[in-house]
């Protein structure tokens, strides 16, 4: 944990309590705090700051001269829908696209989705996959997280309606690289303001796309791909190598961070 997240009925005035046995573990026996020693907290869905330690118990931390004064750091203008992965890899997915900043995560059903995924225990305990991405990120705004059990209706009836700067689905036999996609909107972007543009930064994030279809485990079928690409997503593969879920995830979803 890089900071600790707090909710805000924690917090009163300038002062706030730790309650959770994880935190409280870690601030013991991972940082090897005392009282007296700075903390960096946040408030969920608040602000970013330090707090000092002034009584440590076995199932209560109390926090004194609660400093929120740091605004957590922009989402990535990015939605992301990932076919829904083995349980085991879903909270790792969770916990990483939080750290990354990913605005929006859509958890869909694909053909290679095995229906005991939809049943699995983990999907009730994404709220806490995403405060330990947050906590690792030092964020403190969750990403939103919405499920789709039905490809088709969603794909058909829903997605060009969240694309807002263009679509990818990562295909790993596509003609196309992801590299040459982002090459060619960076080429193609005009360039009238040449101050924007000297910003390197903001040159490559305006030829990124805003929605990322990635599969799970096998990837997408060619019918899925087809619907996907007919409401305007474009394929493209990220290098001769044939991924795991989360390695696509991390490599693609990297760019933003470059």
């Amino acid at each position: 944990m890089n900071c600790l997240l707090l909710p805000t009925e924690y917090f009163s005035q300038d002062s706030a309590i730790i309650n959770n046995l994880l935190q409280i573990n870690h601030v013991n026996h991972v940082l090897a705090a005392k009282v007296g020693d700075t903390l960096k907290i946040g408030q969920l869905g608040g602000n970013l700051g330090t707090a000092i330690i002034e009584e440590i118990a076995a199932r209560c931390i109390q926090l004194g001269d609660v400093q929120l004064s740091v605004v957590p750091p922009a989402k990535l203008n990015l939605t992301v829908i990932l076919a829904l992965p083995r349980p085991k890899v879903l909270r790792r997915l969770i916990m990483d696209m939080t750290a990354l900043g990913v605005r929006d995560i859509i958890l869909i059903n694909s053909y290679r989705t095995q229906k005991s995924y939809w049943q699995s225990p983990m999907l009730s305990r994404l709220d806490e996959f995403v405060l330990e991405g947050l906590q690792q990120g030092v964020d403190s705004i969750a990403p939103r997280i919405t499920l789709q059990k039905r490809f088709k209706p969603f794909v058909e009836d829903e997605l060009a309606s969240l694309i807002t700067n263009r679509a990818i689905v990562a295909h790993p036999y596509s003609d196309l690289s992801f590299s040459q996609y982002v090459q060619q909107h960076r080429l193609a972007k005009p360039r009238q303001d040449k101050t924007l543009f000297a910003d390197t930064n903001l040159s490559n994030s305006a030829s990124l796309p805003s929605l990322v279809c990635i599969g799970a485990e096998g990837g997408w079928i060619d019918y899925e791909v087809e619907l996907l690409t007919a409401q305007g997503c474009q394929a493209v593969h990220i290098g001769p190598r044939i991924l795991r879920t989360e390695a696509a995830v991390n490599a693609i979803l990297g760019q933003w961070l470059l």
